[in-house]
């Protein structure tokens, strides 16, 4: 067991410093609740009553509601404001008969363990408990709020057990308790008579929790005969932008009214169509072609990095280097030839005039 509170018992003079541990457990089945379909868990959401929004921790404040209908909201600076209790201190304010102690007012059970140092103070205070048959009431302060408590011995340990305020414990106000009831002392005798033959002592071990057991052997059963299934990943969580979600949310819209929604048109294909097309004719210009394939690569992929830009760009522009001395040397036999052409035109008109 882990401690769950360091402190110490003070009655008078004496202080036994102890350490605090829960001495119940619960062992209760607990279940999931699941989508019965696939398995998947059902998760809950906190939502606004007024706006419908699912609310954040860090947006929810504490507010009472007034039976005027009044919302009074405390922030944190309100609360700083209350007494707090934080002593560790189990202070005991006096010793009663075990008898006057009403159970209903019990409430949750700690065991306490003395330090090494504080056996003796602790056996004593155990003893004198057991031998004047009387509990000690003390206050102490447990998470931050100050309680009532009960400090009784059970076998050789001392336990502290938390008490219910007084205005806690309900009244049994039932008109039918009030009515007068004629019991004849025949029917009296026959009841002590029934309860004689079922008296017996307390033993708890003796008694068992049925239902869970019965419950354990069910859920084993299943399993060893095929009623088990892997349990489900739950799905990723959704990434995606408010306009890609507004844009979903549209073209469904559109369906659900019977509409055709536009297909989603890639900007891919309108930028391969343009970048073919210019370098195709060759006639726009080297840096044209440049600026139309770096816009074609924004186009197709935003989030490409620019460094891969940056090496389409070079590419292009080492190939339009080499083919620039081609263009330039188809320049230049043009003109040659065209200047050849030019003369032996010359040369044929001087013979024909020299004939004429």
């Amino acid at each position: 067991m882990r401690a769950i509170w360091n402190g110490a018992v003070s009655f008078g003079l004496v202080n036994v410093p102890v350490r605090l541990y829960a001495a119940t457990t619960n062992h209760d089945i607990r279940f999931h609740q699941v989508h019965e379909r696939d398995g998947g868990r059902i998760r809950q959401k906190r939502t606004c009553s007024v706006c419908g929004e699912e609310v954040q921790y860090s947006e929810i404040a504490k507010g009472y509601e007034t039976d005027d209908g009044q919302l009074i909201m405390l922030d944190d600076d309100d609360l700083a404001t209350l007494p707090v209790a934080s002593g560790h201190e189990i202070d005991v304010v006096q010793f009663v008969p075990s008898d006057q102690i009403d159970a209903l007012l019990l409430d949750k059970s700690y065991y306490l363990e003395p330090e090494s140092k504080a056996v003796k103070p602790y056996a004593l205070l155990r003893e004198a408990l057991r031998e004047t048959d009387r509990m000690a009431v003390v206050k102490v302060a447990l998470r931050q709020r100050e309680t009532l408590a009960l400090l009784r011995v059970r076998e050789e340990a001392i336990v502290l057990q938390t008490m219910l305020w007084p205005d806690e414990v309900r009244e049994p106000e039932f008109e039918t308790l009030r009515t007068e009831v004629d019991l004849r002392p025949q029917e009296m005798q026959m009841a002590s008579s029934l309860v004689e033959s079922l008296s017996g002592e307390f033993d708890s071990d003796q008694f068992e929790d049925d239902y869970r057991q019965a419950m354990v052997d069910l859920i084993e059963y299943k399993r060893e005969h095929g009623g088990g299934r892997p349990t489900p990943e739950a799905a990723p969580a959704d990434e995606g932008d408010d306009m890609t979600d507004l844009l979903t949310a549209l073209r469904r819209s559109v369906e659900a009214a019977g509409g055709k929604a536009p297909a989603e048109e890639p900007a891919t294909a309108e930028a391969s169509t343009e970048t073919t097309a210019a370098t195709a004719t060759g006639t726009t210009g080297d840096q044209e072609t440049v600026e139309t394939t770096e816009e074609s690569a924004a186009e197709e992929k935003p989030k490409r990095s620019r460094s891969r830009t940056k090496k389409t760009s070079e590419a292009t522009e080492e190939k339009a280097a080499e083919e620039a001395p081609k263009k330039s040397t188809r320049s230049k036999s043009s003109s040659k030839k065209k200047s050849e052409d030019d003369d032996e035109t010359a040369t044929a008109k001087g013979r024909r005039s020299k004939t004429a």
